[in-house]
């Protein structure tokens, strides 16, 4: 009989419905049933698209006498990290700071209460038994000693800490940031350390705006390591040489293996990247990928509601990467003995393979010898793929990586001619402001155009924010930017520690024992260098001094980190790159569909320096658009307008007088 988890809005959360495992969702009934019984909490923390959360799930909760324990001793409490990522950072750090690592599956044994005194990840079925009823014991004989560990837990970890303030990073500090990056940069291979090797996406848009602002050897500099990152990881197996998209990691140094999930906000950052990438340089590669990713998203994460999906599983049939993988016998097979020879030297697929089981992953090391074969080769073995079984999609639309995918598709499209993903992002930003937000609040998520009973937290409101003000700058759509400022005045109010900086929580959200607020980058920008990087932009845009305080006040945590660890403050870091540079803010005016207006628009959107905020009017009504007030048609012709701090140049009425300006500024 399936247990509570069937009515969750969280399609991790509804994978295990039918364990024989009594789970709670996360909530007071929980905890309520844990005093009742007197027992502790086991919470299981984890996400849909996740290997190894699967593999616990396999081996010990569908297991009959593992669950028999679990019941017996415990109240069980599972959760989607994705869904409720205020519990996961919370117990995440204490999981930390108890054995020196993290992970998922998270397993955390708590008081009643929510007190962790015991911090784990995954953990192997004899091993987890043993765990079980070595706790239980504890709990029943040495109940002060337990309850004693959580509290110290619970006051080392809610003790005030103080971030380092100040002002926001100077020239000098992002130069230093990009030296450190390059003492850490893979000359061999690209991106920076060594195995396993993540996206960058952060840090290339900080290098790429580094670039567009210094010019230079320095800035020279910095795009080397943006372009051979980006072409190592075009050409490896992170990357999906028959479908597009990225997986979420490489387990190895070289980008040849990868962890085989696909997740929306990779995927979302990673096309905004590469979009900029081909704007500063026309890399032909890097707008393929640009337009293969976006491709990506729209075909295999896009929702009947016009959201986009959290993620793609990493496993099928049980095994990790089995959809992806190949063997020469099967490249023969699909393809015949002559273009499967070929296409398995053209793809790396050796006879011992690159991955398990004599398998490999397809990668593109050297440009095919022949273009129309490649294409033929790639089509037929895309269709022989999609016999396979597929891997398992999630289909909850999180607000925060949805709106870094409006970003990415707003900006790729108008970039790259196409308008079709203008008109995606779009509809996912009409899902999200029809259904996600009431209020002035945001929900967390929502499944199937229903939204769920989480609130948003600071990434949502940022993430969001930032990617409405892209939308309004490919389509200058003034309806976007009201919203804007409403989600910013929120932030201000509800998320501001007081000093300059945000909590991950709103002041009225669910009261944990530690209210979390997280300064540097992980998979995604952190809540706050979001914040002040569309706090910043909607500044420029309106002309709001008030926002524009916040986001300088909040740079001053990042000087440090520039100083220090520049690989987790890639946002923050692109964002004091906007502000060094004012950021440029472009005025367009003139009727929509006059040849004109559209090539000074397209102009101002190809401006690469750094934050650049464009809006487009028609020069009799602003829109409510602060940077669009007075600023008239030229003798009844579309203009242009470059500003900074509002204060603005000489209109332009061409294209090539635009492109000018923005150079010499």
């Amino acid at each position: 009989m399936p247990n509570r988890l069937a009515r969750a809005t969280s399609p991790y959360l509804r994978q295990h419905a039918d364990n024989p495992v009594d789970w709670y969702p996360w909530g007071e009934e929980a905890f309520a049933e844990a005093r009742r019984r007197d027992v502790p909490l086991l919470l299981s923390v984890g996400y849909a698209a996740c290997h190894w959360c699967h593999v616990m799930a396999h081996e010990s909760f569908e297991d009959e006498q593992t669950a028999r324990i679990m019941n017996a001793n415990f109240v069980n409490v599972k959760v989607d990290r994705e869904e409720r990522p205020d519990v996961d950072a919370v117990y995440m750090e204490a999981t930390q700071a108890m054995t020196g690592q993290g992970g998922w599956p998270m397993t955390v044994f708590a008081t009643p209460d929510g007190a962790p005194f015991y911090c784990g990840t995954y953990f192997p079925r004899e091993h987890f038994q043993r765990l079980l009823l070595g706790i239980s014991h504890a709990w029943r004989t040495d109940r002060s000693g337990v309850v004693g560990q959580g509290r110290r837990v619970v006051d080392a970890l809610s003790a005030p800490r103080t971030l380092p303030g100040g002002p926001p990073p100077s020239a000098g500090t992002l130069a230093t940031a990009v030296e450190l990056l390059a003492a850490d940069f893979d000359h061999a291979n690209g991106g920076f350390g060594g195995a396993p090797k993540f996206p960058p996406s952060m840090v290339l848009e900080f290098l790429l705006r580094h670039h567009a602002r210094v010019g230079g050897e320095e800035g020279a500099a910095a795009l080397r390591m943006v372009r051979r990152t980006a072409d190592a990881m075009a050409r490896g197996g992170m990357y999906d040489q028959l479908g597009g998209g990225f997986a979420r990691y490489s387990v190895d140094a070289s980008w040849t293996v990868p962890h085989f999930e696909k997740m929306l906000y990779d995927n979302a950052l990673l096309v905004r990247c590469y979009t900029h990438l081909w704007r500063q340089t026309g890399d032909a590669t890097a707008r393929r990928i640009a337009l293969e990713t976006a491709d990506w998203m729209v075909a295999e994460l896009r929702t009947d509601e016009g959201g986009f999906a959290s993620a793609l599983d990493a496993d099928s049939e049980g095994e990790e990467g089995r959809y992806y993988v190949w063997t020469r016998p099967q490249l023969r097979e699909a393809l015949g003995e002559a273009d499967g020879a070929w296409a398995a030297d053209l793809f790396g697929v050796t006879e011992q393979g690159t991955f398990e089981h004599g398998a490999s992953v397809l990668q593109l090391r050297a440009d095919p010898d022949d273009a129309e074969r490649y294409a033929r080769v790639r089509d037929r073995l895309r269709r022989a793929r999609a016999a396979r079984v597929r891997p398992a999609r999630d289909d909850k639309v999180v607000t925060a990586w949805n709106g870094l995918a409006i970003a990415g598709l707003a900006e790729a499209g108008a970039l790259l001619d196409r308008p079709d993903l203008v008109d995606r992002a779009r509809e996912a930003a009409r899902l999200l402001v029809g259904r996600h937000y009431d209020g002035g609040r945001l929900v967390r998520a929502s499944l199937g155009g229903v939204p769920g009973e989480s609130t948003g937290v600071l990434e949502d409101y940022a993430d969001l924010a930032e990617g409405l003000l892209a939308l309004h700058a490919v389509t200058g759509e003034a309806e976007w930017v009201g919203v804007c400022g409403a989600l910013l005045d929120t932030v201000l109010t509800r998320f501001s520690d007081g000093s300059g900086g945000f909590y991950d929580t709103a002041d009225d959200a669910e009261s944990l024992f530690n209210r979390p607020r997280e300064v540097t980058d992980n998979a995604v920008p952190s809540g706050w260098s979001a914040a002040a990087g569309a706090l910043l932009g909607y500044a420029a845009l309106t002309g709001s001094t008030r926002h524009r305080e916040a986001a300088e006040a909040a740079l001053g945590v990042f000087t440090a980190l520039a100083e220090k660890a520049p690989r987790f403050a890639g946002w923050g870091l692109a964002v004091a790159e906007a502000f060094l540079a004012g950021p440029l803010e472009v005025a367009v005016v003139g009727p929509d569909g006059d040849p004109a207006t559209e090539e000074l628009h397209r102009a101002a959107l190809l401006a690469a320096a750094p934050g650049t905020v464009v809006s487009r009017g028609n020069g009799i009504d602003d829109g409510g658009v602060g940077l669009l007030r007075d600023r008239p048609l030229v003798d009844g012709r579309p203009a242009a307008y470059v500003c900074r701090n509002f204060a603005c140049r000489l209109p332009v009425t061409t294209a090539e007088a635009l492109a000018a300006e923005l150079a010499a500024v």
